[in-house]
């Protein structure tokens, strides 16, 4: 199959060599199938080709002994760009994944053993559940958690956890407030690690309450303003897509979708066909953050944009996701920062900057409109799906003209 990408013989002899030798050609098939094009299956396969090389020079004779660790070893050496760094690791991914697949018994990944994982699974498993939080909320304390056991095991390698004390405690809230950049993180983290000291005493490990020490990161609400596009501005991005190509029709859609109902990027990222309802013109959305289900509507602008999609802009394939990347290999659309880079690319075409870019940007424009507009913040918050009229209250406060009328005059002045 390397024929397929390599014409010269040299080159296919040299590409053989090194312990990936027998599975390179079949590599390079399970690349043309999942859709990538000639150039990047040609980059990978050579990369993958160097990488065997240099498993050769190391010692390693059989696929069965390659392993994560070599894989990093052989990127630190590399010496390119981090670029090239970054398709290698995507390029090797591929490769020892299919090394696992086809020699059940190779070396699992070398990892280094953490003394705290089995802790770490079963805060987890709490999390989980007992609280019912959803598995990015719990990712993130999880993260949090590490931080701290680690900075525990650093500082303090003498003692045990269950020695932990008060003036431990506040070293390394004092540690995590000068490695935070916002209020917002500091006061996140500091709850999670509250939170996790609350568990540890509810399991024994602490005999004190250690978690009523922890400081609160005063964070008010509806201290600021969110960030939004004015309406024109939003229009003009959506005007300026060049609905020819494929990509551009999936971003008007998308961008459409995304300012006429609010939706949340892993709401619109978990879109499937089957939540499109065309005879009624609604979207059925799915329990996500909030756990409960909501329907909002389909406008026949954006309706007409989505169909168009689907219809002859899509790419084939057997995801049931609404919104795919169009760069092979054809897959949903995992991770928010892929929208956010759709919306950036088409604020930045317009000209348009903002603080804060992604999906996010166009809900609150979408919510600061209807505010204007003087729609009733019962009807807002339901577009947006949320559980209180308070978190809505924010975008209020953008509505300047309808502030000034319920301005009061201040006593004694004097009214010219």
């Amino acid at each position: 199959m390397l024929e397929s990408y390599f014409k010269y013989p040299g080159v296919l002899r040299r590409m053989r060599r090194g312990p990936l030798a027998d599975d390179i050609d079949r590599l390079a098939e399970e690349l043309g199938r999942l859709g990538y094009t000639r150039a990047t299956a040609r980059r990978y396969l050579s990369l993958v080709a160097t990488f065997s090389r240099y498993a050769q020079r190391m010692g390693v004779a059989c696929p069965e002994t390659l392993d994560v660790a070599l894989m990093e070893r052989f990127l630190t050496q590399m010496p390119t760009s981090a670029g090239t760094r970054s398709v290698a690791r995507s390029a090797l991914g591929h490769a020892i994944r299919r090394v696992a697949r086809c020699h059940p018994t190779s070396v699992p990944p070398a990892t280094p053993d953490d003394p705290n994982d089995r802790l770490l699974v079963a805060f987890r498993g709490y999390l989980r559940n007992v609280r019912g939080l959803q598995p990015r909320s719990c990712e993130g304390i999880v993260l949090v958690t590490r931080r701290f056991l680690r900075w525990c095991r650093s500082s303090r390698p003498e003692q045990a956890l269950s020695e932990l004390g008060a003036q431990d405690v506040l070293a390394f809230v004092t540690h995590l407030g000068a490695t935070c950049a916002t209020d917002g993180t500091r006061s996140a983290a500091v709850s999670h690690v509250r939170g996790f000291l609350r568990y540890l005493h509810g399991e024994g490990v602490l005999q004190d309450d250690l978690a009523r020490l922890v400081p609160q990161v005063p964070i008010w609400r509806l201290a600021k303003v969110p960030g939004y596009l004015a309406w024109t501005d939003v229009r003009s991005v959506i005007d300026s897509i060049d609905d020819t190509t494929a990509v551009g029709k999936r971003d008007r859609a998308l961008l459409l979708i995304l300012a006429t109902t609010g939706l949340r990027s892993q709401e619109v990222r978990r879109l499937e066909l089957r939540d499109i309802r065309w005879r009624t013109g609604e979207l059925y959305i799915r329990r996500i953050k909030t756990r409960r289900e909501r329907v909002v509507p389909l406008l026949e602008e954006a309706g007409r944009a989505l169909a168009t999609y689907i219809l002859s802009g899509r790419p084939p394939g057997a995801h049931q996701t609404v919104f795919v990347c169009h760069v092979p290999p054809v897959r949903p659309i995992s991770f928010s920062s892929t929208v956010a880079a759709i919306v950036r690319r088409r604020l930045a075409r317009c000209g348009l900057q903002a603080p804060r870019v992604g999906a996010h940007l166009l809900r609150h424009s979408i919510a600061t409109r209807l505010v204007q507009q003087k729609r009733p913040i019962k009807e807002v918050a339901d577009l947006l799906g949320h559980h209180s009229i308070d978190t809505t209250a924010i975008y209020v406060k953008v509505a300047v003209p309808q502030l000034e009328g319920m301005a009061l005059p201040f006593p004694g002045a004097t009214h010219e």
